[in-house]
């Protein structure tokens, strides 16, 4: 498959890039095609531009400045997205990239007078969400009811990519984890990844 890995972290030695880099060799290995989306690496701007704003409901979406993701989303069949959770939430830039690459014309349509919008990319099939938090499960889970899951899986891929497949895994309490415990949950990662289709 052709495979997209967005990394979303700004430190080069942090777990997060390190579980990048492990997700793509594993996906090279496989035999897929990898491309590889480093946010804070490419200097990607988060912030929404005026006139990308302004073309969301006015014709062609204005999309010079994000072509280049663009063209990377749409030839996906498979996304990897590796990214901490801040706030239980996403990392601005990684908020910015669905913001202003997941765009009108690109990843759905609007529907008449506002309606449900309608889904673009339907040759995206599987996607694997791999983030890290500072906090214990049940404060995710069970307080807060996996948020960053629920925005991806109703509002994100289920709006644009419905037919995607979506696997989340969650490393939680990541600042006081052992190297066996890292080791353990990269197992699961890539597990993950050896089930997709070749």
């Amino acid at each position: 498959m052709k495979c997209l890995v967005v990394k979303a972290h700004p430190l080069s030695e942090s777990l997060c890039s390190s579980l990048a880099d492990r997700a793509v060799r594993v996906l090279e290995g496989a035999g897929h095609s990898v491309e590889v989306e480093d946010l804070y690496g490419e200097g990607f701007c988060a912030s929404l531009t005026e006139a990308e704003r302004r073309s969301y409901y006015t014709g062609a979406y204005s999309a010079q400045l994000v072509s280049a993701q663009i063209e990377r989303l749409l030839v996906a069949e498979a996304i990897v997205l590796v990214f901490p959770t801040w706030w239980f939430g996403f990392p601005a830039i990684l908020k910015g990239w669905f913001d202003r690459v997941w765009a009108p014309g690109v990843a759905y349509d609007h529907a008449d007078e506002y309606g449900r919008i309608k889904p673009r990319l339907s040759h995206l099939r599987h996607m694997l969400a791999v983030t890290s938090l500072g906090s214990p499960w049940w404060v995710d889970r069970l307080v807060l009811r996996q948020p960053v899951k629920r925005v991806l899986k109703t509002a994100i891929v289920g709006t644009c990519a419905p037919q995607c497949r979506l696997e989340m895994l969650s490393l939680y309490k990541s600042e006081e984890l052992t190297s066996a415990q890292v080791e353990q949950h990269w197992g699961r990662v890539e597990r993950a990844l050896q089930r997709w289709p070749r």
